[in-house]
């Protein structure tokens, strides 16, 4: 009898055990849960851009407030924006994030992009749409500039702090002033997106 009232006791108590650590799993699965809860809502819509462009395995579509559809690949974020290579390999978009209505990407990269990362480039996070457009002043760069009324051709003149200068010209002619058939002062709210040659090369970031 003491050797079975023995054994009662410990299966009592290894079931007693077992019964304890299934329960402090199902507590360490809730925290657990309820930690990635509060941290996924945290996540900014930058975050999950940069996630994709450094970890994306295939393209995504951008659909931008103007109704341009665009299916490329994230090459660069910045403070407010980012830059895509479009599936034909000649053209850059540059697109403020305000501008997106919506991104379609790959299910396991979408799952990717909302995980943990650090910052690879802090000083991508401080290159402003403006800044990136003044870049592109400088150097030059024809442009076409989509907006919610229409497209327009031609070279940046200046940016300041919320509105660019562009004169107008044809797509592929150099800025000159027999070239030039207009000038258009741009609010920066207004640009839905700037495409470029990709040869011309991502603005500085």
């Amino acid at each position: 009898m003491p050797y079975a009232r023995r054994v009662r006791w410990e299966r009592f108590f290894e079931d007693l055990e077992d019964q304890l650590a299934a329960e402090w799993e199902a507590e360490r699965a809730a925290l657990e849960s309820e930690a990635e809860r509060l941290r996924l809502a945290r996540v900014e819509l930058r975050a999950r851009l940069v996630a994709l462009a450094h970890g994306a395995e295939a393209p995504v579509t951008l659909e931008l407030s103007d109704g341009e559809c665009a299916e490329a690949r994230v090459t660069a974020v910045g403070a407010d924006w980012l830059a895509a290579a479009e599936a034909d390999g000649r053209r850059l978009l540059i697109v403020p994030l305000r501008a997106i209505a919506c991104a379609h990407a790959a299910h396991g990269d979408l799952l990717r992009s909302a995980r943990p990362i650090e910052e690879r480039d802090r000083l991508a996070e401080r290159v402003t749409l403006a800044l990136a457009l003044r870049d592109l002043a400088r150097r030059r760069v024809g442009v076409a500039i989509g907006t919610d009324a229409r497209i327009l051709t031609g070279t940046i003149d200046r940016v300041g702090a919320d509105h660019l200068d562009l004169a107008l010209h044809e797509p592929g002619a150099p800025r000159r002033a027999a070239e030039v058939r207009g000038y258009r002062m741009l609010p920066l709210a207004a640009v839905a997106w700037v495409r470029i040659d990709a040869a011309a090369g991502v603005p500085a970031v």
